[in-house]
């Protein structure tokens, strides 16, 4: 009997091949493209060839600016990242709290389940001017947008997994005389924390596109600030540098998220069944 396609596995170096493959395609797509364009015009900006890539993004990350003295690109990293990092820190700890209890408990399930709904389906770009209205332009505004963004989805995605967990283990933990709190403690958290960092993991798309869409409208330093200040002179050469570090850093938080969870939670890849 022939064997299924959905038994076929690739070897360790085919892995390797098919997960490169997407990507040498997309870069002999764009080489070629550039090729034909700077052919046609050599001050053609729209795709710049590799060697004016890396020289924009060596510029930016050694060179001070000639303005400020600072190095660009670390500078709007840092504001970038701080602004990141608060925004699903704040996002996380109210999914934590409100999350167990929406799923736990059946009188805060009644009061809050419904309003956390209702702000989910709010989409967060459209109050973006009440924000800066409400809490200015400053950093406030570009956090807030991120934990109105993220948070929601946390909060209900946290909700229903308590929701899942199976009621006999909640039984036996009352039965042994546990009372709220200590479920909480011994028995749900447990189990909900590596689950929540998948979340967390899943939301850093979406916060990323809340920030960089609020630096581009009211900042003066930032990722995306940079990328929308450098549009207005078609600098090409800068901004798609700047649009693979957002995409590096990206990537190095969800490694960084993964590892966490199988350092601190190595039963979950056994429960899963993973080698």
């Amino acid at each position: 009997m022939a064997k299924r396609l959905i038994n076929r596995h690739p070897s360790r170096a085919g892995l390797i091949y098919f997960g490169l493959l997407p990507f040498l395609v997309l870069v002999l797509l764009y080489a070629t493209g550039s090729t034909i364009r700077l052919a046609a015009n050599p001050n053609d900006k729209l795709l710049p060839g590799f060697t004016s890539l890396v020289d924009a993004f060596v510029r930016l990350a050694l060179a001070p600016d000639r303005r400020t003295g600072e190095i660009l690109l670390w500078v709007d990293t840092a504001a970038s990242l701080s602004r990141l990092g608060l925004g699903l820190a704040v996002s996380t700890a109210l999914a934590l709290v409100v999350g167990v209890a929406n799923g736990l408990l059946p009188y805060v399930r009644a009061g809050l389940s419904p309003l956390v709904a209702v702000i989910s389906m709010i989409p967060p770009m459209a109050i973006l001017p009440i924000l800066f209205i409400v809490f200015g332009l400053d950093e406030l505004s570009k956090v807030v947008l991120i934990v109105i963004g993220v948070a929601p989805f946390l909060i209900r995605d946290l909700q229903a997994r308590v929701e899942e967990m199976p009621r006999e283990q909640l039984i036996k933990a009352q039965t042994l005389g546990a009372s709220s709190w200590q479920i909480v403690l011994r028995v749900v958290l447990p189990q909900m924390l590596p689950r929540l960092i998948d979340s967390v993991r899943l939301s850093l798309g979406p916060a990323w596109l809340f920030l960089i869409s609020a630096e581009a409208i009211a900042a003066e330093v930032g990722l995306g600030y940079r990328i929308f200040l450098m549009r207005r002179y078609l600098a090409m050469d800068v901004i798609l540098p700047y649009v693979a570090w957002i995409t590096l850093l990206a990537i190095c938080s969800d490694y960084v998220l993964r590892l966490l969870t199988r350092k601190t939670f190595p039963w979950l890849d056994a429960g899963r069944g993973a080698p």
